[in-house]
This record gives structure tokens, C-alpha cells and sequence, in this order.
């Protein structure tokens, strides 16, 4: 039996990362509400941008709907201070650089030696590596689609009791409706038949009895209700087989709703006109509980 998901939910997963004298703390946050369709926003550091279509994939890959928001924060600082030291071969390069653009542009100013100090690994390794990153973003992020995944489990079953509690409800309100419908039926008969007989009072019995079978056939709600079992028992089948449940649920409940609406025009008694307005309160009940369904 696969679980119902919710489309809500959150977690976050936290990993520290080092490299030499730098260490740092990444960070990730995924989050979710409803949705009609899948809607995944991200909020990465530029360190990260480039993985992205990569993290996309990854959650389209386990998710159907929902808006999402997946935050990756990494927060560096150095893990113990250092004497500076300048980066040689970088600083050769730069120079080699700044060279070659005075050439092509020799009215352009030369570094000066704040811009050399600033620059990016000048005085060691002050970033860490890209790849490393990179991959400790990718499988940080798998951890906390875990969570999230989780999390929503947890909810969905929790979804599912209470759509299953409104369910039990109008099963029981529809098997009081049953055993009431030839009493209220055959009452009604006797009603319309006297007034009838008072309106029409050149009219033959025969011609009355047709009128009050055709009238009592239209009031007639054991089809309704046989299809209000038969929704019944596919809602069960839908939240015992799992998945990707929420659409189809929802679908249902448009065809509960319209059989409860029926019911209300064709009841032949305030009894019946009661359950009628029950039903249709439990089933919106259940649609609110059902737009949280993946």
C-alpha cells in the first residue's frame, strides 16, 4: 500500500563543511503549500547557481505538486585566525593579466595593490573548493528531500484518517436514508393522490393513479443513493492504493457533491431534506482536507 503525501510540509538539513583555514555551514531549506501543479522556486548563493537545473530535476523527480521553496544558505567564516600569505603563482597571473589588457587598453588604470589583496584567493584559500560544494549541496539536499518526504507522509496519513472519518459518517447517513424511502414515498403517494382527487375531481382514478406513479417515480432517490455508495467505495480504493491521490479525489468529490444536491431536490420528506444537507456538509469537509493531497 503506498502513502498519501501531503502537499504541505517542511524540513531542513545542515552540514559543516571545512577546507584548510576556511570552515562554513550549508545549509537546506525546502518548503511547500498547495498547488495546483508542480511550482519549484529556488533561493541559492552564487557559488551555487550553477547547480540548479541539477536540484530541479532532483525534486520534480519525487514530487507532483505543490509550490516549493528550496533555500540553500552557506554561511563561511574562518576557523581559526592565520598569518596572511599571498598566493604566488596567482599573483603572477594576475600580473601576467593586468599586462596583457594594458596592451589592448593602455589608457586603462593598473591594479592597484588594494584590488590585488581583495582578489578572490590572493591571500589563500579563502573560498571553498566548487566541486566539493557543489557535490555537498547535491547530497545535502537529497537529505533534506528525505526529511521532507517524511514529513509529508506524516501528514498525509493523518489526512487520510480524518477523509476516512467524514467517509464512515455518510455511509451511515446514506444506510438511515434507505429504509426510509418506501414509507416516505408511498406517504407522499397518498398526499399528492388526495389533493389529486380534490383538484381534479372529473378526473377517473385511473388517470390520478398514472399521475402519482409518474410524480413518485421522480422523487424516486435509490439511484442517487446506490451511486453514493458506489463513490464511496472508490474514495477507499483511491486512499488505499496511495500515490498521487489529490486529483482524483477531488473529481470525486464533484460527483459527490452532485449526487448530495439531488438528493436535497428529490427528497420526499424533512428527514430525508436533513440527511441530504449532512451529506453535503461532510463533503466539503472532505474537498478541505483533500486540497492538501499531493
Amino acid at each position: 500500500m503506498s502513502a498519501i503525501y501531503s502537499m504541505t510540509g517542511y524540513a531542513v538539513a545542515t552540514r559543516e563543511l571545512a577546507a584548510g583555514t576556511l570552515t562554513g555551514t550549508l545549509t537546506v531549506e525546502i518548503r511547500a503549500v498547495n498547488n495546483r501543479y508542480l511550482d519549484i522556486q529556488f533561493r541559492l548563493p552564487e557559488e551555487l547557481r550553477a547547480i540548479e537545473p541539477a536540484l530541479r530535476e532532483l525534486l520534480a523527480a519525487r514530487l507532483t505538486r505543490g509550490k516549493l521553496e528550496c533555500r540553500v544558505t552557506l554561511a563561511a567564516a574562518a576557523a581559526a585566525p592565520a598569518a596572511a600569505e599571498l598566493n604566488p603563482a596567482m599573483l603572477r597571473q594576475l600580473a601576467a593579466l593586468n599586462a596583457e589588457v594594458l596592451k589592448v587598453f593602455p589608457q586603462a588604470g593598473s591594479l592597484r595593490a588594494a584590488d590585488v589583496l581583495r582578489w578572490p584567493g590572493m591571500l589563500g584559500a579563502d573560498t571553498l573548493p566548487a566541486e566539493a560544494l557543489r557535490n555537498a549541496c547535491r547530497e545535502l539536499t537529497g537529505a533534506a528531500l528525505d526529511e521532507f518526504t517524511a514529513a509529508r507522509a506524516r501528514e498525509g496519513a493523518r489526512l487520510k484518517d480524518a477523509i476516512l472519518q467524514h467517509a464512515g459518517a455518510i455511509e451511515q447517513r446514506v444506510a438511515e436514508v434507505a429504509p426510509r424511502l418506501p414509507a416516505a414515498i408511498a406517504a407522499f403517494q397518498e398526499k399528492l393522490n388526495q389533493r389529486l382527487k380534490d383538484a381534479l375531481a372529473t378526473a377517473d382514478d385511473e388517470r390520478i393513479r398514472q399521475e402519482v406513479a409518474l410524480y413518485a417515480g421522480k422523487i424516486d432517490v435509490d439511484e442517487e443513493l446506490t451511486r453514493l455508495k458506489t463513490h464511496m467505495a472508490e474514495l477507499r480504493r483511491i486512499l488505499g492504493k496511495g500515490g498521487a491521490a489529490g486529483k482524483r479525489l477531488d473529481f470525486l468529490m464533484q460527483e459527490l457533491n452532485r449526487e448530495a444536491n439531488t438528493l436535497g431536490s428529490k427528497a420526499a420528506d424533512i428527514e430525508i431534506t436533513q440527511v441530504a444537507m449532512d451529506l453535503k456538509l461532510l463533503i466539503e469537509q472532505m474537498r478541505e482536507q483533500i486540497q492538501n493531497i499531493e
